[in-house]
């Protein structure tokens, strides 16, 4: 017999308290409203190699009957690294249906990169952080964990690199309103994108703009819907600020938006926002979905985000048989 909503919340109460006292700092409540919550997992080695960010949200049939809509937010994690671990944890969530599963997927992840840091794979390569370090303040759950510094363009090329041939037309790149606080200032813009090619296409139009090229941060995540696949195609990129591309694509998501890429830059002001930053973000990029009509409801939408997460896990499930 299924659990009633009442047991449900209740069910979620008691794992995250439990969760909250066996990971202490590690643990985050990122929106309790909208039962968000994040933990950072390392190898255990006294200065970890390996580390990886697990995003959750809970919807409100879990644990009885939806499963939790995760993000693995790591910079060396894609490819077949990513599938594998993907798959770990859906394989937990079918063993243990209708029980509370978070605490199995941390320490499933956490094997995984204690194997990493055991073999001979070599380790992350960190170059760049977000200007928000240390001296921040200790709500900021992920201030050393430092994501690799690389050229957003890059990062698309290895999935076009089949298609370089093909020119295909550069989408419209529209630009929304900047949010300014404490001289920093926050600017989202927008894509209609149904390739990865189109991805690099805009990137490479919007670092031509001088002013963009030089913001301190280009935050992007992307969503393409695969229709003979059904599934989508999705990546994020943090551009140095810690964990916001995996944030961005949270948002987007939850509102379940359709083939677009959102692109926010953040010119730094040398005031520290702490989690303010990340509010801004993911501000104005729900701002310019709005204008241009890829978010209705945020209400459907969040329902919708949940049920199709289950609807993919399902038909993937009925491919593999």
């Amino acid at each position: 017999m299924a659990a009633s909503g009442a047991e449900a919340a209740q069910q979620q109460i008691d794992e995250i308290e439990a969760l909250s006292s066996i990971y202490g700092e590690d643990w985050c409540v990122v929106d309790e409203d909208e039962k968000i919550y994040c933990i950072k997992i390392n190898d255990c080695l006294d200065q970890p190699k390996w580390t990886l960010c697990l995003q959750v949200i809970l919807p409100p049939g879990y644990p009885a009957a939806e499963p939790p809509i995760y993000q693995l937010n790591a910079p060396w994690l894609r490819g077949q690294d990513y599938m594998e671990l993907a798959n770990s944890l859906e394989e937990i969530y079918v063993q243990n249906l209708g029980e509370s599963i978070l605490y199995l997927w941390v320490e499933k992840i956490r094997e995984v990169l204690i194997e990493k840091a055991q073999s001979s794979d070599p380790e992350p390569d960190i170059k760049k952080t977000s200007e928000e370090v240390d001296e921040d303040d200790g709500d900021d759950f992920l201030l050393d964990y430092q994501p690799i510094q690389e050229d957003p363009i890059e990062i698309v090329n290895y999935v076009t690199s089949e298609s370089q041939e093909v020119d295909e037309e550069l989408p419209s790149i529209h630009h929304g309103n900047p949010i300014t606080d404490r001289r920093s200032t926050f600017q989202a813009h927008l894509a209609p994108v149904v390739t990865p090619r189109q991805v690099k296409r805009v990137l490479e139009k919007l670092y031509e703009n001088k002013k963009i090229a030089s913001a301190t941060h280009n935050i992007y995540a992307y969503r393409i819907y695969c229709e003979d696949k059904q599934t989508f195609l999705q990546d994020c990129e943090d551009d140095g600020e810690t964990a916001a591309g995996g944030r961005l694509l949270h948002l987007m998501q939850i509102l379940n938006v359709h083939n677009v890429l959102v692109v926010v830059s953040r010119w730094y002001g040398g005031i520290l926002l702490g989690p303010d930053r990340f509010k801004h973000i993911n501000n104005c990029a729900r701002n310019i979905l709005v204008e241009y009509n890829y978010v209705h409801s945020v209400e459907e939408s969040s329902k919708q985000a949940g049920k199709s997460k289950k609807i993919r896990k399902d038909n993937k499930k009925r491919t593999e048989h």
